[in-house]
């Protein structure tokens, strides 16, 4: 008998976790739909997983932004890599405000209620407010109330700020090797962090279900049409970010080149992102466009690319923006500007450091959401049809990571604009 359970959990574990949460979405769906009212039953199972959410929220934004700084000293940027850093900087900020501008106008969620009802938000601050409280008066504070902003800014700050002491020291003294030993210390700690994210995630599957389940047992089959507008919503602003942004304005523009031959020479990469949704498993596809489609010198790429797998998160950062204003719609909230701005502050930071925690987008969005006050129970149930937003997401990175990496590359003569993909 306990081979037998030891065999079936073992086989359960052997799906992806993304799967098994998109399964839970669907059959929680079911059950609520099949059961009605009696099944908000199950909410406090639920609202178990929304604690939990809240509960990493400061401690992994911390680990993991003072562990991304550890990559972001002078000595390691240099020319070039300013260069990457700002523009790819510039295009995640496009990307959320595309998000934003879309979900906006096609107001995703309108008319949907989750199970808890609406909510009351606090009086929206100033938008000089907002800007200001992007650096906290007290570290501790802003983690202690919850202002992800200030944590966010304070971790960035705090490990930048070690990175230029380790270089200014002499190696091998005893400043130097207490950062070192520092810097472990958070490796380790932020390594700690993953495994608490991935057990909370596994629970998951439970509190999808049984948020899912709550959602239809209130609302009925209407939920389904918002969540395809959401759907519809991303795929618009995606559309935008690479037609617009990417292909006109990078492309035509700045490199003086036809869109249909960029699309041409990362074709390969589009479409292994679209299939597998992880931008560090399409890197070798992205590399070899980059080398033998566009023509892009190797010092570029080599750079560019592995950083940009990491840190443009520019579909993710977008998505948090809509998933937002999705959010606030269904608990009847209207976010001020300042608010939104607030929201593209916290994704545009957020985006540098957790991009490789488990389940990076649904962390990514609890950050968000605590930022302006919006429930986390919509993490879960937008979580059940993220397998698909992720992949629209993933293409959308991976075409980033080789539009800007072809202009920094024109920028610097890295780019041979006459052969290859350019020259068909």
């Amino acid at each position: 008998m306990a081979t037998t359970i030891s065999q079936l959990w073992q086989r359960y574990r052997s799906v992806q976790l993304v799967y098994r949460i998109a399964a839970a979405f669907v059959l929680g769906s079911v059950v609520g739909l099949l059961v009605g009212q009696r099944a908000t039953v199950l909410q406090p199972l639920g609202d178990l997983f929304v604690r939990l959410l809240k509960m990493i929220i400061v401690p992994i934004v911390v680990f993991t932004i003072v562990m991304a700084s550890r990559q972001l000293s002078p000595s390691n940027l240099g020319k070039i890599g300013s260069q990457v850093v700002v523009v790819y900087l510039l295009t995640t900020s496009i990307a959320i405000a595309v998000g934003l501008l879309v979900s906006n106008f096609l107001d995703p969620g309108v008319g949907l209620q989750l199970a808890e009802g609406s909510v009351s938000p606090e009086e929206a601050p100033p938008l000089t407010e907002v800007l200001l409280g992007v650096v906290p008066e007290n570290p501790i504070g802003a983690m202690a109330e919850g202002n992800i902003l200030g944590v966010i800014t304070f971790s960035l700050v705090f490990g930048i700020g070690m990175t230029a002491v380790r270089e200014e020291v002499e190696e091998g003294s005893d400043v130097h090797n207490g950062i070192e030993m520092l810097f472990d210390i958070i490796e380790a700690g932020a390594e700690v962090m993953f495994k608490v994210v991935w057990g909370v995630m596994e629970y998951g599957v439970i509190g999808v279900f049984a948020l899912m389940a709550a959602l239809f047992g209130q609302t009925g089959a209407g939920a389904i049409v918002d969540l395809l507008m959401l759907v519809a919503t991303l795929t618009a602003a995606v559309g935008i970010q690479i037609g617009v942004v990417y292909l006109l304005l990078i492309v035509t523009l700045l490199l003086g080149q036809s869109p249909l031959a960029f699309l041409r020479g990362c074709k390969d990469a589009m479409l292994t992102a679209l299939s597998i949704r992880s931008s560090t498993g399409t890197l070798p596809v992205t590399m070899s466009n980059a080398d033998e489609n566009l023509k892009i010198n190797e010092g570029i790429y080599s750079f560019s690319l592995p950083l940009g797998a990491t840190i443009n998160m520019d579909g993710t950062a977008m998505y948090l923006g809509i998933a937002a204003i999705f959010t606030a719609n269904i608990v009847d909230v209207h976010l001020t500007i300042a608010q939104q701005l607030s929201i593209l502050l916290t994704a545009l930071l957020a985006s540098v450091g957790t991009a490789g925690v488990p389940g990076a987008s649904l962390v990514m969005m609890s950050v968000v959401f605590s930022q302006v006050g919006l429930p986390l129970s919509a993490v879960a149930m937008i979580a059940g049809i993220d397998p698909l937003l992720d992949r629209l997401r993933t293409m959308n990175n991976i075409t980033g990571d080789l539009a800007v990496t072809a202009l920094v590359a024109k920028w610097n003569d890295a780019i041979d604009l006459s052969s290859g993909a350019w020259d068909s």
